[in-house]
């Protein structure tokens, strides 16, 4: 038997829906990923950054070992998902691309990342021009993000018609992933063998196949390994490396040719869907590259190896996730999450509403862009390089190559609008739009929006002209019927969810004033994707009354569209907050000019009544208040407010369980009911002692064991989740103060205290991220190191390692090991 020839590659579908507020460019907060701020920073968490720095532990469960996985898989991750990462989790994106380079040197110069469509769109669903752009915008991320070309691309649910896959090798790709049943029938290529069927999945997925098309191009084709990815996706075959790495060697026929076993699931299995999957698959893979008799590759190493021998064609219209097709993007076909009594009849109304939207666009695109651009739809393909990198540098590069003459000001900004509505209508096919069981669910209500999105575009360049489009949209979508009664219709959730995101200028600088009254702003601030100059600002207050009043020129960075505005907020303490705004020019000089000098007199002397009067003669109305504030401000705003009230009550509940703490001891010994009320009043109030201990700088060591020790007493429940979610954040940052020290014993001192507190409570903590901080200051605090005295030297290295124990580290296996990690993470 030829062993070297039995190669073993896994493949992750890294993936997320894009989930920015298609007006702000940033991911709201999600209640439903608490204690997350949404699902991208739990997943990311729970998932892409543990893959990076993957845990191999010893048989007392300690660390012995820390791994990037995705130097050794085969990968993709979604590009809209890659640059939330960029931004939002720098760590994790650092270790995603310092595992693609060290699989480059892995497997001979060849990356196991894969690209991506670009906002995984079921591309037999799309129309051509669609097609093309979203495989140019993928390679372009992908150059963008690792530096060199992509050999493979991943399809949104494997999605594939024969056009397709023609496409992707006319623009350069050589190779893409599919399910076995999607594969129709094989042939021979060196004899002219007869075609071969390979009705229900029956294809050997053991090597590679090729596409040939009439146009002269061809593509390679791998189909994995159906029911082994099934069982790692859905069958628990995660629970145990050991067991993985044995399947996967099960699946090898007889015989000496080369194979390859190959398997392909979501990333999100490797430590989201299954808790410790990416400890599973470290494991694994140890194993693996341990055994003489296979070898890891990735596909672009095996394809370079060993080039098809075989020819295929596909079912057209086919995918991994949906039985009758591509249905399941739609039509009602039966594939959903199982909720009894729904339907998703919903799906062929939401597409056609979609569909008939896009077309809409088309004339005034192609209108509007022969006027600016050389070619409008060359532009667009191109404007990926804007989206990437939004600097003046990248945008006059993309203007220059592309602009009929050079624009004046109003024509960039209307050039730059008919691109964003090109890029919006892209988005609005993101695939989980359709996959889940309802209209009214979060995913389907973020393609809606991005839809708006493209209404009000079309609306601000158009007018007129487009009066009827947004009627036309909501008209179709009121036969999207959604399962929940309050959700109604599509219309009415675009009423209901999709009109209230909807954002004017004017409204960025009504939160602007009013958020102002809370925070400190420089001369010029970012928010979010407006940009934000202080024209004038002056502040007068009486008693708890505050008047904010100024002007203030407020530009979006996405499309350069602009305005100054003049503002007045009213404070009264806690909620009570009106505030009024509009546009200003510079006719409205001396009227502004007086409204502030009268304004600032009455309130000086307390005649907020006459305040509001004035405002409402100038403003006409003072309509903004606490509510319009963008949701994230809006809640650390009122966040900031209860402060006070939750103190008091927090206060409060704590002095009574303090006062009868002696009755709950007697009542819990005795083992007697104790009253709910009590109970409440004591739950609370150790609950809200430990976060305080936890919260204290330097750690308050007596008050955490006495708490501890009074709800272990009193029977008291923990809130482990937050609590938890706390101690690992405050080692965290503790470990960061360390790592930034360059070898200060007074910091290790602290981060010991710290760890050492940590270890009595009663519960799992997760101190990833710590442990990984620890494992890069064993690795680059050498030089630090040789600067200490012997004995300061002796004593560093000695708690350095009480320390790495504290946290759950084999800290002489670490040592031992001449790289300790090949990346670290958040």
């Amino acid at each position: 038997m030829a062993t070297s020839k039995r190669y073993i590659c896994i493949h992750g579908h890294f993936y997320q829906p894009p989930r920015e507020n298609p007006w702000l460019e940033t991911v709201e907060t999600q209640d439903s990923a608490a204690p997350y701020h949404d699902w991208n920073e739990r997943i990311c968490a729970e998932c892409y950054a543990t893959n990076g720095a993957a845990r191999i532990l010893n048989e007392t469960k300690q660390i012995a070992r820390i791994v990037n996985n995705y130097s050794r898989i085969s990968f993709n991750f979604g590009p809209t998902l890659l640059s939330w990462l960029k931004e939002n989790a720098p760590r994790t994106h650092r270790m995603l691309v310092n595992g693609e380079r060290r699989s480059r040197v892995n497997f001979k110069g060849h990356s196991s990342a894969m690209a991506q469509v670009y906002n995984h769109i079921i591309m037999p669903l799309a129309n051509e021009r669609d097609r093309r752009t979203q495989i140019r915008w993928g390679i372009a991320d992908y150059e963008s993000q690792f530096g060199v070309k992509p050999e493979g691309m991943w399809l949104a649910e494997t999605a594939a018609d024969t056009a397709t896959l023609e496409i992707l090798a006319e623009e350069g790709i050589r190779f893409t992933l599919l399910a076995p049943h999607q594969c129709k029938r094989t042939r021979l290529m060196k004899d002219g063998s007869e075609w071969v069927g390979t009705p229900d999945a029956s294809v050997d997925t053991t090597h590679p196949y090729l596409v040939k098309f009439a146009s002269g191009a061809s593509l390679a084709v791998f189909f994995y390994d159906g029911p082994t990815s099934r069982a790692i996706a859905f069958e628990g075959l995660l629970n145990s490396g050991e067991f993985l790495a044995g399947r996967l060697k099960s699946g090898f026929k007889e015989g000496t040719e080369p194979q390859l076993v190959h398997v392909a699931t979501d990333g999100e299995s490797y430590g989201h869907h299954h808790r410790h999957g990416e400890m599973a698959l470290a494991y694994a893979l140890r194993l693996l590259e341990r055994d003489k008799s296979v070898k890891l590759t990735n596909y672009a190493a095996f394809l370079d190896q060993f080039p098809p021998e075989f020819e295929c064609e596909i079912y057209d219209n086919t995918s991994w996730s949906c039985a009758h097709g591509v249905e399941r993007w739609r039509s009602d076909c039966g594939c959903n999450g199982g909720r009894a009594g729904w339907n998703q009849k919903w799906r062929g109304p939401l597409r056609q509403a979609l569909d008939e939207l896009r077309e809409a666009i088309v004339p005034f695109t192609e209108s509007a862009g022969a006027d600016l651009f050389t070619d409008v739809w060359a532009a667009r393909d191109a404007y990926i390089q804007v989206i990437l990198d939004r600097s003046d540098e990248s945008l006059s590069q993309f203007l220059t190559a592309h602009q009929k003459r050079k624009l004046n000001e109003t024509e960039r900004e209307f050039a730059l609008k008919l691109m964003e509505m090109q890029r919006n209508a892209l988005l609005m096919y993101t695939s989980c739009g359709w996959f889940f069981d309802d209209i009214s669910g979060i995913e389907t209500v973020q393609v809606i929006a991005y839809a708006g999105r493209v209404i009000q575009l079309a609306q601000d360049m158009f007018g007129e002209e487009v009066a009827g489009l947004e009627a036309a949209f909501l008209a179709r979508l009121s036969e999207a019927k959604s399962n929940v009664a309050e959700a109604g219709d599509g219309a009415r959730i675009y009423a209901e969810k999709v009109l209230p995101m909807k954002l004017s200028l004017e409204q960025v600088a009504a939160h602007y004033a009013i958020s102002s009254i809370f925070s400190t702003y420089a001369d010029e601030a970012d928010l979010f994707c407006f940009h934000v100059r202080r024209i004038s600002y002056e502040v007068y207050t009486s008693g708890r009354g505050k008047l904010a009043m100024g002007r203030a020129h407020v530009a979006s960075t996405i499309t350069g569209a602009s305005g100054q505005f003049s503002f007045a907020v009213l404070h009264f303490g806690d909620q009570n907050i009106t505030a009024a705004v509009k546009n200003y020019v510079d006719k409205d000089a001396k009227t502004f000019e007086t409204f502030a000098s009268e304004a600032a007199e009455l309130v000086q002397s307390a005649d907020f009544p006459a305040v509001i009067r004035l405002l409402d003669r100038t403003y006409g109305t003072a309509g903004y208040s606490l509510t319009s504030l963008f949701t994230d401000e809006q809640r650390r705003i009122v966040q900031l407010i209860l402060n006070s009230t939750l103190w008091d009550i927090e206060s409060s509940l704590t002095n009574i369980y303090e006062d009868h703490a002696s009755l709950l001891h007697f009542l819990a010994k005795s083992g007697l009911p104790k009253p709910p009320a009590l109970t409440l009043a004591a739950g609370f109030a150790i609950n809200a002692g430990l976060r305080r201990a936890l919260e204290t700088d330097p750690l308050d060591v007596v008050m955490l064991r006495s708490f501890l020790q009074r709800a272990a007493t009193d029977k008291v429940p923990l809130e482990t989740a937050s609590l938890s979610y706390l101690a690992d954040q405050r080692m965290k940052s503790s470990m960061v103060e360390l790592e930034l020290s360059c070898g200060s014993n007074e910091m290790l001192d602290r981060a010991l205290a710290l760890a050492r507190a940590l270890t009595e409570m009663p519960f799992d903590l997760n101190l990833w991220q710590a442990q990984n901080i620890w494992c890069e200051v064993l690795r680059e605090s050498e030089q630090s190191l040789a600067e200490l005295s012997l004995d300061e030297r002796a004593r560093w290295e000695k708690d350095f390692a009480e320390l790495g124990t504290c946290l759950s580290i084999d800290t002489a296996a670490m040592n031992e090991q001449e790289q300790v990690a090949e990346s670290t993470g958040d």
